[in-house]
């Protein structure tokens, strides 16, 4: 399955919102994690390239350390 079929499958099915920019569109939540003084919120970074990734990483330690769910 490519990853555009998986992306599908979650959106048909109710188990993810659209790919928003958080810089220009925020991030999307409900009123009630609004109001909430701690709320977490679940990103996915999606990378231009293989380059990007590494850029990334290197600049951004949880993106390293959280991935170790599949290792």
């Amino acid at each position: 399955m490519t990853f555009d079929e998986w992306m599908r499958v979650g959106l048909d099915n109710g188990w993810a919102g659209p790919p928003v920019c958080y810089t220009h569109d925020g991030l999307p939540h409900s009123l009630e994690e609004e109001e909430l003084d701690d709320h977490c919120m679940h990103v996915i970074r999606l990378y231009e390239s293989n380059e990007h990734k590494l850029k990334v990483e290197d600049n951004h330690s949880p993106s390293v350390w959280r991935n170790s769910y599949d290792r």
